[in-house]
């Protein structure tokens, strides 16, 4: 039988003449920070994890051997507790499995599974309460919420597998990674499916979120009151919104995927009542509407692509002062959607606006910019804004006949909606956006990319061709 409590030879070497009061000194340092490791194993039955925390001191490891435990963990000392092997802890129905109350703990390689049910009680996989934690490579499934970090700053929270509890009401489920009042704090390479929200942020500042892969459930990633979080490089696809940026300040978000959001009130991203967002160089394809802004003011959006979406814009009035340029803007259903009389928003800048792939001016100067404006928002789309059920004829003879009848006899007073500065290019990408499913693109978007380019050709060729 193994002894649970191992320790590490200490190094050798030559002997020092030290003063003796040195000697006492370095001794009871070395005897206060000397780590050991403390092997639990299934073939131990004397021995807990719980019981294994109890005698460690801070700095030690709690080296967990294959096998399932039936327990839940607080882990109330500086600690590594380290899977071998994979081993389950299983809790026990009630509560949170691992619960971490101290600072600079490393919980990993671990399966966690069977937390209790109570969402007033913050019921987790992992419960954190504490600072400066490393959460990594562990697999949680069967939890009410995947791992928690309530007032917890400056943790990492990387390569995690969470997987919800399968209930049926998903308001009954809770989010794969939560956040709540924690600053600092970082989120990468996680892997989340079958929660509510798959990571929730409220009151949670200057957090960075990156490489994640997020799917089917209802918001891949959602801010409440957050403000001066950035997020790049993740993959949100069938969910009903891919994310939800909601009463919060300077997110900046780039090179993200946003796909096969869809369903009643589906968004690749949605905007409500935030300030002075970035958004530069994301891929938002095959989506019910792609960006959804409402309330949303003095933010720039730039270099993104919005592919394959029902509608790709649908703005309410209430935004203002609002960016967009040098967005590629490729065979969505509908450009864009104003709900309310007209926005102020600026749909180019100073130099060049968008490129919109069903623009059909030409570019006899060659200077990359169209030489007439783009209007983006024709009369039926605009009837539609106050009146959603029009969609379903949005490509009737009836339509078709208002816009002609409207662009030669206007009988609509209303401010259009114009890219002065439209592009006859696509702007190049200069990223490659993750795979999904391990495959370069999903089936969609792989219909989408050569149909982006078939488009692009025509479009270079009439640039290029005389009246």
């Amino acid at each position: 039988m193994r002894d649970p409590i191992q320790t590490r030879p200490a190094a050798t070497g030559k002997p020092l003449a030290i003063a003796p009061f040195v000697v006492v000194a370095c001794f009871l340092f070395a005897a206060s920070a000397y780590a050991r490791t403390l092997v639990v194993s299934s073939g131990v039955s004397t021995i807990s994890i719980s019981q294994a925390v109890k005698v460690a001191r801070d700095g030690d490891v709690v080296e967990v051997h294959a096998g399932i435990y039936n327990e839940n963990v607080v882990l109330d000392r500086s600690v590594e507790l380290a899977g071998i092997g994979k081993p389950v802890i299983r809790g026990l129905g009630q509560g949170s499995v691992v619960t971490v109350t101290t600072n600079r703990c490393t919980v990993r390689g671990l399966i966690i599974e069977h937390s209790g049910g109570m969402l007033v009680h913050e019921d987790a996989g992992i419960l954190l309460r504490s600072n400066n934690n490393r959460i990594e490579r562990n697999e949680l499934r069967d939890v009410l919420f995947g791992i928690y970090l309530l007032q917890s700053d400056h943790n990492y929270i990387g390569g995690n597998s969470i997987r919800g509890r399968p209930l049926p009401d998903i308001g009954d489920r809770g989010s794969g990674i939560h956040i709540w009042n924690s600053t600092g704090n970082t989120l990468e390479g996680n892997t989340i499916f079958e929660t509510r929200d798959g990571m929730y942020l409220q009151n949670a500042n200057r957090s960075v979120i990156h490489g994640n892969r997020v799917h089917d459930l209802r918001y891949g990633l959602h801010y409440m009151y957050s403000d001066d979080n950035e997020f790049e490089g993740n993959l949100f696809y069938n969910n009903v919104a891919g994310a939800a940026i909601m009463y919060s300040r300077r997110i900046h978000f780039r090179h993200n995927v946003f796909a096969h959001n869809r369903g009643f009130a589906s968004y690749g991203v949605l905007f409500q009542s935030d300030d002075d967002s970035i958004a530069e160089e994301n891929l938002i394809a095959d989506n019910a509407v792609g960006i959804f802004t409402e309330a949303l003011e003095h933010s720039v959006f730039r270099g993104n692509t919005l592919s394959g979406n029902d509608l790709a814009f649908r703005v309410f009035s209430s935004s203002t002062g609002n960016l967009f340029e040098r967005n590629n803007i490729v065979d969505n259903l509908s450009p864009l959607e104003v709900i309310g009389s007209h926005t102020d928003n600026r749909w180019n800048g100073a130099t060049a606006g968008n490129y919109w792939s069903d623009y059909d001016g030409f570019d006899l100067d060659g200077n990359g910019v169209g030489d007439t404006p783009y209007k983006i928002l024709n009369i039926f789309e605009h009837l539609e804004g106050g009146m959603p059920m029009l969609r379903l004829y949005l490509f009737s003879p009836a339509a078709q006949s208002l816009e002609l009848a409207e662009r030669g006899f206007p009988v609509f007073q209303r401010e259009q909606e114009t890219d002065r500065l439209p592009l006859v290019k696509p702007v190049a990408r200069t990223w490659a956006p993750p795979a999904i499913n391990g495959k370069p693109q999903h089936r969609t978007i792989a219909l989408i990319v050569p149909a982006f380019l078939l488009v692009c050709t025509l479009r270079v060729f009439r640039s290029e061709r005389p009246r």
